[in-house]
């Protein structure tokens, strides 16, 4: 979708980090915007940034993981706007615990969101897509849809379901008008490791608030500005994987090159 201008598009998470600077960057660049999260407080900020620009822009408190919810969602939009031309599932959040020792509530809480907020968003959207003559569906998955590292098992297998799901979607859509998209994103500077559930870190001795600022220091490499100009950019060109950062890319094609050896260094890392 080279001219994204006028469209209508939908991004959940919006309330902070990618979402919110998703927001801002697609207002400026002429969208109409349908933003969702459950940070009403948040996604006002988000809303104030935003609103600028003389485009439609309204403002939904949606729990991705509520699937009944996300399927309203979907028809608030379409009655406020008259359509939907892009939909970004982008609402994610963390947990630090190891699997064995991870409680079923972690469990459904972090799956809910990553996983069933993915399938619920793009279920949902869908039928309103397909009447389209171009529209555009964008999955946020991770580097760790792409490799496994100790105690985030959970989130890697949240975001290599995310991963998979959104490949076989595009195969499903291929002689559709609906360009279907994964995103990759490396270490972005958000507060996703602040916010997330934490139990316990790979080093059994790092504090939550530790591992937020080893996050920040050493693995958060890309603003989260850039990182929604990288994927508005990945949309222009209807890309099936919007690799975000640099570290994504070199991420990724280790993975690929030599997916045993990589496993190993990232474990000892």
């Amino acid at each position: 979708m080279k001219d994204i201008e006028g469209r209508v598009t939908v991004v959940t998470g919006a309330a902070s980090g990618i979402g919110r600077a998703l927001a801002v960057r697609l207002a400026a660049e002429g969208c109409a915007l349908a933003l969702a999260d459950l940070d009403e407080a948040g996604l006002d900020e988000t809303v104030k940034q935003a609103g600028n620009p003389p485009r439609r822009l309204t403002a939904h408190r949606v729990d991705v993981a509520d699937r009944d919810r996300v399927h309203a969602f979907a028809e608030e939009v379409v009655q406020a706007h008259g359509r939907v031309d892009i939909v970004i599932n982008n609402a994610g959040v963390t947990l630090r615990e190891t699997i064995e020792d991870a409680t079923y509530d972690d469990i459904e809480w972090i799956l809910g969101i990553n996983l069933w907020g993915v399938i619920h968003g793009s279920k949902a959207f869908l039928p309103h897509l397909r009447q389209r003559s171009e529209a555009n569906l964008v999955n946020v998955s991770s580097v760790h849809g792409l490799f496994t590292n100790r105690n985030v098992g959970l989130y890697c297998t949240s975001k290599f379901a995310v991963r998979g799901f959104t490949m076989a979607l595009a195969q499903e859509l291929k002689d559709t008008p609906v360009r279907v998209s994964c995103v990759h994103p490396g270490g972005i500077k958000t507060d996703i490791v602040r916010r997330g559930r934490f139990r316990k870190g790979s080093d059994p001795t790092m504090t939550h608030d530790e591992a937020a600022e080893r996050f920040d220091r050493y693995i958060a490499w890309t603003s989260a500005e850039r990182a929604a100009r990288i994927i508005i950019r990945g949309i222009r060109k209807d890309k099936p994987r919007i690799r975000v950062g640099p570290d994504a890319v070199i991420y990724d094609l280790a993975s690929r090159l030599a997916p045993a050896t990589w496993q190993k260094l990232m474990s000892r890392l």
